[in-house]
């Protein structure tokens, strides 16, 4: 009998040391004596493709709505809550539509601007009515800098030049006169130019090494022989962990002709099986993660092999469409590309920000897809309503980032199980900003548990600290029409401070911000 109680508490010993091994198994050290990179504001950028409702219904419902307020026919709704995120930079007009968008139909008195039919998304036939100058014009007002993408499968390299000299050049010259008798005097002076989009598929089905010399010829006439004017060129880069792309464009295009390299992954329970935005299991739900964080592994291969060829890190490695991608919702047009957004989308953007962030060094922009009516849109409207997604209110939180100094995290994380299959449970990135706040961000992308945590800063100790939090009741929650604020940021409580340490309870499927002084 003695024997059996004997081992009755060694058990309950081992049960509870296993227990308390298990409540401090999640630790997080920051290390800010360590920081030296700047997070560049630019991995925060957006999309706005002519695709669906994103352009046409979206941004823009024409200068003769009365019904919708408007300045020179940009929803203001928009533009006040695109300025709340202060995006830093714009991509437009594609995507695989910028490959067949010839810029000159949409210059010009509305009314002789010739039509397109858009072939890649929905067939529709649009009117050019939104252009250079509508799109150009509407980044003034968002205070953001737009990323022009040329055509380069459909174009020509004058068609490209011509386009840089019209919408950059002050001095005497058949495009600035041109610009200048459709009623825009100075320059907008555009730094970030993509040449070309997905040249591996909808922008011509090229081999890398074919690309390479495409793009060294179209590079080659859209500055002089410096680059005085410090535009910024960004090659179409890979599909996903298509690494021997990368490779032979860094081998193969001069250091000189180049800014950047784009990188495109999205989110997704399968290419071929996407499944519903709103109507997901959770085997779905964890198959979405775990492509969700596969960005990691992608970004640090990519930036590998850019490191052979560019060990000073000169040249950007830029994700310009990243996000979440399931089938659209029933109803609509299929190629529209028009999705609801849940707790899973809060997920997908909280903890690839926090990858991008954990690779400042490499990738120094980004860029969300898309901003309105499509994919992992930000906002969504219908008529004159319009509601902020949960994918909204984590990037609002995260803008603490834009342009801070990195601090180094190490973290260790229980892993989220389901069935024979684990992830890692927590995700982190961590900055200082001007003003000397030091801000956490962290992830629980768990389906079930809360997660303790114990997060521990390196020679730092601080008095107040304060957060925030985005999570609902369940992962299937959005914000609809009819309920417009059922998800939104709220105070979160369960962050205590002593010293240089912080203990957290972080919920199941949630993001939180801290922000300590």
């Amino acid at each position: 009998m003695k024997f059996k109680s004997l081992r009755l508490l060694f058990t309950l010993t081992t049960i509870f040391a296993g227990s308390a091994w298990a409540q401090q198994a999640n630790e997080i050290v920051l290390k800010p004596k360590e920081s030296k990179t700047k997070i560049s504001k630019h991995i925060y950028g957006h999309f706005a493709e002519h695709l669906g409702r994103c352009i046409y219904d979206g941004f823009y419902i024409g200068e003769e709505n009365k019904v919708i307020p408007n300045t020179n026919g940009v929803r203001n709704d928009i533009i006040t809550a695109l300025k709340n995120l202060n995006i830093p930079n714009l991509r437009w007009p594609g995507g695989c539509f910028a490959d067949t968008y010839h810029w000159k139909d949409g210059i010009g008195p509305k009314k002789d601007r010739p039509s397109i039919v858009n072939t890649w998304w929905g067939g529709v036939t649009e009117n050019n009515s939104f252009g250079t100058h509508d799109f150009l014009n509407m980044c003034e007002l968002l205070n953001t800098e737009p990323y022009l993408a040329g055509n380069l499968a459909t174009g020509t390299v004058q068609e490209l030049s011509d386009w840089v000299q019209y919408v950059n050049f002050n001095g005497d010259s058949p495009m600035s006169k041109l610009r200048r008798a459709n009623g825009r005097d100075t320059a907008w002076k555009v730094k970030f130019w993509g040449v070309g989009n997905e040249a591996w598929g909808c922008g011509g089905n090229m081999k890398p090494d074919y690309y390479a010399n495409e793009y060294r010829k179209y590079a080659t006439f859209m500055t002089d022989w410096d680059n005085s004017s410090k535009i910024f060129r960004i090659a179409s880069g890979a599909n996903g962990g298509d690494y021997n792309w990368t490779e032979t464009l860094m081998k193969n295009i001069p250091r000189n002709l180049i800014e950047g390299i784009a990188l495109h992954h999205y989110a997704n329970v399968t290419w071929s099986k996407k499944g519903s935005a709103t109507q997901f299991s959770e085997q779905q739900y964890f198959a979405t993660m775990k492509s969700a964080l596969h960005m990691e592994e992608l970004v640090t291969k990519h930036s590998a092999i850019m490191d052979k060829y560019d060990p000073d890190k000169k040249i950007a490695l830029v994700v310009d469409e990243w996000g979440g991608w399931y089938n659209v919702e029933p109803g609509t047009n299929p190629g529209f590309l028009y999705q609801q957004n849940t707790i899973r989308d809060a997920m997908i953007a909280g903890v690839t920000l926090n990858v991008f962030n954990n690779h400042a060094e490499r990738v120094r922009m980004a860029n969300l897809a898309q901003t309105v009516n499509v994919l992992q849109a930000v906002i969504l409207t219908e008529k004159e309503k319009m509601i902020l997604t949960p994918t909204y209110h984590v990037l609002e939180m995260y803008k603490v980032h834009q342009d801070a100094t990195l601090i180094p995290v190490s973290i260790n994380t229980q892993e989220y199980v389901l069935g024979e299959e684990k992830l890692p449970a927590l995700s982190a990135s961590a900055s200082i900003d001007k003003n000397g706040v030091t801000h956490i961000t962290l992830v629980n992308i768990d389906a079930k548990k809360s997660h303790e945590l114990k997060i521990n800063i390196q020679d730092q100790a601080y008095k107040t600290i304060s957060g925030r939090i985005v999570n609902s009741a369940k992962l299937n929650d959005f914000n609809s029409f009819q309920n417009p604020d059922l998800i939104k940021p709220a105070v979160f409580k369960d962050a205590k401070l002593k010293g240089n340490q912080i203990q957290v309870v972080l919920p199941a499927h949630s993001v939180v911000v801290l922000a300590l002084k």
